[in-house]
């Protein structure tokens, strides 16, 4: 398999809601076995599938030195009183950084190539890169997610990139 090229922000398929995976064969396989290749990088948190080019609905991680994929996640919990807004980063808009309100807990629920069930939970950094993961999936960018201050600098910030 291969380390697939990211996707960079204005790419029309980081914003297109992606479709859940209905049948595991060999392409779906494959796309499991680049997301976890292109994952496992120094500095790479996470990874959905659009951000590779694939409009199926999986991604990958690599936190604390555990990497791993998930199938058809959906959010299931979220804290609701402990939040963390620390910068958040994305590898399709490199090298720029804002404050990002999360939830300090998130639980998602898929399956894994064998169709079982998965939950992946955490705090801190599982917490948000599993809701960065599902926005994307769901054609966000973290970008949507900031203070209507900080976004107007993130824009301008964006179209210097682009």
């Amino acid at each position: 398999m291969a380390i697939r090229e990211i996707r960079i922000v204005g790419d029309p398929v980081l914003r297109t809601p992606c479709d859940p995976v209905t049948t595991i064969d060999e392409r779906v396989r494959s796309l499991v076995t680049d997301l976890l290749e292109t994952v496992d990088m120094e500095g790479r948190a996470g990874l959905a599938a659009n951000q590779i080019g694939s409009n199926l609905r999986a991604f990958s991680w690599n936190i604390d030195d555990e990497i791993g994929y998930v199938l058809n996640p959906e959010i299931v919990a979220l804290s609701d009183e402990e939040y963390q807004d620390d910068d958040e980063g994305c590898l399709s808009v490199p090298g720029l950084w804002f404050p990002t309100r999360r939830s300090w807990y998130a639980r998602v629920e898929g399956i894994d190539l064998d169709g079982k069930p998965v939950v992946v939970e955490g705090t801190g950094l599982m917490a948000r890169c599993l809701q960065h993961e599902v926005d994307h999936l769901d054609g966000k960018l973290y970008l949507d997610r900031l203070e209507r201050s900080v976004r107007k600098k993130a824009m301008r910030a964006v179209r210097e990139l682009v």
